[in-house]
């Protein structure tokens, strides 16, 4: 049976109160997931990110919240053989292998921003989140007709309202020792492969010829509210052990306000704890070393229109600690080597960052300029 059919069987059988785990493991096809570059698709010298929201002060959990909701889902654009392209693209990528999965992201909309109003309320900012995929996400960012998706307007949740636009997450993360963790992305990923970039969340896989075959451990929550909670757990098939990654939510169903604001919280939680695993998983490093985890911002690739928030965290191990745990990182088949640098070196690195990672190191330094003005 396969991963979508059992999943739907299992949902007809069980009350929406209960909750329940369904656990399906299985080998990925990497090859399939790994999205190359056209190879017109390249970044150019000229601008190469968009800094959608800085917060060079650094919000806490306590002052960034979400709204999820399906007003900010992607938009089918008008022209009909345009967004005909998207199921076309991922039809023929489904053809080519079967075994491709469809998964759920959070999709970036919008944000709005309250600075305190000069009184002694902290800054807040409010982050509205939809529901998108893969399958769109291929179809529309990935598509070498992206360009054709976006609207001619400053206002970017206008601009972007046709693309999938997946909100990914990188860290700036600082030693004990005062040195800046970047890693080299590996030769066999989809997307800017031997470059130079923070951790964090990718939407692309390794290929088939990585070294690793990750197996996958699906878990499904079914809230009471009809919410669908999704938990994937990726583990290298030569480690027992495994930690768990957020992938998203399924639906927007929700009964009443009571649900929305539960999930609400939900979602603004994982932002910050899904980061913190994603350090840990690509690096190495325990979860305990890691804290003070700050948001630092939303920086915008400029190819593609790929959005990624980047938050800044310490870890308490230093720059020759963190170099011996890499070596045992779940997910260091990602990367081929780990960078400890500092800030004179990380400038020299941002030539052969992605864009959107470019724009992370913006967000950084607009952080460290504003610690030495206070």
């Amino acid at each position: 049976m396969t991963y979508r059919a059992t999943m739907q069987a299992a949902a007809l059988q069980a009350p929406t109160s209960q909750v329940f785990r369904i656990t399906e493991e299985f080998d990925r096809h990497w090859s399939a997931l790994a999205i190359p570059m056209e190879k017109a698709e390249t970044e150019t010298s000229g601008e190469r990110y968009k800094l959608l929201l800085s917060c060079p002060s650094g919000l806490l959990p306590s002052q960034v919240s979400v709204v999820f909701d399906g007003d900010y889902d992607r938009i089918p654009h008008p022209d009909i053989n345009l967004e005909n392209s998207v199921s076309e693209i991922w039809d023929q990528r489904v053809h080519k292998n079967p075994s491709l999965y469809n998964g759920t992201k959070f999709r970036y909309g919008k944000h709005i921003w309250h600075d305190g109003g000069g009184s002694n309320q902290e800054p807040h900012v409010c982050l509205h989140l939809g529901l998108t995929d893969y399958r769109n996400f291929v179809g529309t960012n990935l598509n070498h007709l992206w360009e054709s998706f976006l609207v001619a307007s400053e206002d970017d949740a206008i601009r972007c309202q046709h693309t999938s636009s997946p909100l990914g997450n990188g860290a700036i993360v600082e030693t004990s020792d005062k040195k800046i963790l970047v890693l080299q992305r590996s030769n066999n990923v989809g997307e800017f492969p031997g470059h130079f970039v923070f951790p964090g969340g990718h939407p692309e896989e390794p290929s088939a010829s990585s070294p690793f075959f990750p197996s996958i451990h699906i878990h499904a929550y079914i809230m009471g509210s009809g919410c669908q909670f999704f938990s994937a757990w990726f583990t290298s098939m030569h480690s027992p052990h495994y930690q768990p990654q957020e992938v998203g939510l399924v639906s927007h169903h929700h009964e009443d306000l009571t649900d929305s604001k539960v999930i609400n919280d939900k979602v603004s939680h994982e932002m910050f704890d899904s980061i913190v695993r994603e350090v840990v998983e690509e690096i190495g490093v325990p979860s305990a070393s890691l804290h003070e985890q700050v948001f630092i911002g939303i920086s915008c690739r400029v190819l593609n229109v790929r959005p990624t928030a980047f938050f800044f965290m310490k870890c308490s191990l230093s720059s020759k600690e963190v170099q011996k745990l890499y070596a045992t990182a779940q997910d260091s088949f990602e990367s081929t080597q780990l960078f400890t640098v500092p800030m004179i070196d990380l400038e020299n690195m941002a030539s052969k960052m992605p864009g959107c990672h470019e724009g992370g190191l913006a967000l950084y330094k607009l952080m460290v300029e504003a610690v030495k003005n206070v």
